[in-house]
């Protein structure tokens, strides 16, 4: 990866940036709440499991096949995935979360990269993997390492939510975060080789987490 390649991928997955990703647990609240996650070793292995069987893993995938519409200037095509990926979300809450995260991408991007535009202008409602397939192709970064700096953005998010919820130190957050590294890279190559006939997920967990989550007494996450 070049220099610029390189500052682009780190601009994206950074958590300054303005998509609000910071505001949602995807469900861990109320896991914290019911004591299902008490510890670190609790949330590492939550992580894992989506990792490997959740919903975060066909994310990776549809945004393989988004970058790949993106540098072949299709928007209709990835008209059909950012739908598809809109109809994959099993809860509502989730869907919220993917819709308004790639609505506020699609806003900065409209300032930093008019360009997109053009492939973003039917994808509306557009989610989140969707607009960063389209600014990582848009600003070169190699497919790769796009898809494995968007599983690595939304690991350190969660495990961000549950430093502040469980709570956690900062320290034991940074080596859930490096303990994971293995699996990050694994779910990114899987991403690559899933058939469309292959795109599933076993996450009832985190659905049944993120529904409950607007009957907690306190929230301070959106979901």
């Amino acid at each position: 990866m070049n220099a610029r390649s390189l500052l682009s991928l780190l601009q994206l997955v950074s958590p300054g940036l303005p998509v609000g990703a910071y505001t949602y647990s995807e469900g861990l609240e109320t896991l914290v709440q019911q004591e299902q996650l008490k510890t670190a070793a609790d949330l590492q292995q939550w992580l894992m499991q989506e990792l490997q069987y959740g919903g975060i893993r066909v994310e990776a995938a549809i945004l393989v096949r988004a970058y790949q519409a993106a540098l072949q200037a299709d928007p209709h095509q990835l008209s059909i995935w950012n739908q598809w990926l809109s109809a994959f979300r099993e809860t509502e809450e989730m869907r919220e979360q993917s819709w308004q995260m790639g609505r506020s991408l699609n806003r900065l991007l409209k300032e930093l990269q008019p360009q997109s535009q053009s492939l973003l202008a039917i994808c509306e409602p557009c989610n989140f993997a969707v607009a960063f397939a389209v600014a990582a192709a848009c600003w070169q970064i190699d497919r790769s390492e796009a898809v494995l700096g968007y599983l690595q953005s939304w690991a350190t998010n969660l495990i961000n939510a549950g430093v502040r919820l469980i709570p956690l130190g900062q320290t034991q957050g940074q080596q859930i975060l490096l303990n994971l590294s293995d699996q990050l890279e694994k779910t990114c190559a899987e991403a690559f080789s899933l058939s469309d006939d292959q795109l599933e997920c076993c996450s009832w967990g985190v659905s049944l987490a993120s529904m409950n989550h607007e009957t907690l007494y306190s929230r301070l996450f959106r979901s």
